[in-house]
């Protein structure tokens, strides 16, 4: 059922595109003094740059523990999840990279990237990706995408009209 790949196809690219919503995990170096992060990811933020590389735009959210794991060890996994008619799970585990959006690196990808960077946007966070793995799915429940919350959108605005989102990310990214 399960199956292992190097990198991805035509068919695990399509897969991606078509999720609404995705989930990244990331792990302290030292895990008895820390936690393993698992977070949603909504909205059009990622983009498929190449069979081998995803990057996703990094909204503001419960701190910045994907960004800080990533610092500390690399490691970073990703997993798409099929709710609809076919079932599958498709994991993509590798290397991240946290992009500031202001470094050479960032202003590139922001322009590969086109209208998938807000200007909410905190940082780029980059895959490159080792393995990919793909399973059944068949014990996921069907669910049904109804549209993107807009209260995370509604408070980073706020935010930036009081200068508070700022002092939330409070926090610098390397210039890479």
């Amino acid at each position: 059922m399960a199956k292992d790949y190097l990198e991805l196809n035509e068919e695990l690219i399509n897969f991606i595109k078509a999720q609404k919503i995705f989930f990244v995990a990331t792990a302290p170096n030292q895990l008895e003094s820390g936690y393993i992060n698992l977070s949603p990811k909504g909205y059009d933020t990622l983009k498929v740059l190449d069979s081998k590389t995803v990057v996703y735009a990094d909204y503001p959210g419960s701190g910045n523990e994907t960004a800080t794991h990533i610092r500390q060890n690399g490691k970073l996994t990703m997993m798409f999840v099929s709710f609809d008619k076919d079932p599958m799970i498709l994991r993509l585990y590798g290397n991240g990279e946290v992009v500031s959006l202001d470094s050479p690196a960032g202003k590139e990808l922001k322009g590969k990237m086109e209208e998938k960077v807000s200007p909410h946007t905190r940082q780029l966070i980059l895959l490159h990706i080792e393995k990919v793995k793909t399973s059944c799915g068949f014990g996921v429940p069907y669910y049904q995408y109804v549209g993107d919350r807009e209260n995370l959108i509604e408070w980073c605005k706020k935010a930036t009209l009081t200068g508070k989102i700022k002092e939330y990310m409070g926090f610098q990214v390397d210039k890479k």
